[in-house]
């Protein structure tokens, strides 16, 4: 993949009650998860896993 280029996932945000953080994954994209306390920071967690996830091929 390129820098010039971009997919767009779908993230499922929810805000664990247990914890008071939001977390959140890319359905269908195995290891597209991660959590944040805030959902800019979630939002920015999860770029940065998808971006590693990408780099080894995207989901299928």
């Amino acid at each position: 993949m390129s820098s010039s280029s971009s997919a767009t996932f779908t993230a499922v945000i929810e805000r664990c009650v247990a914890t008071n953080l939001y977390v959140g994954y890319v359905p269908g994209f195995v290891g597209a998860h991660s959590q944040g306390a805030s959902i800019q920071e979630l939002m920015e967690n999860l770029r940065e896993v998808c971006a590693m996830l990408v780099e080894d091929g995207l989901p299928t």
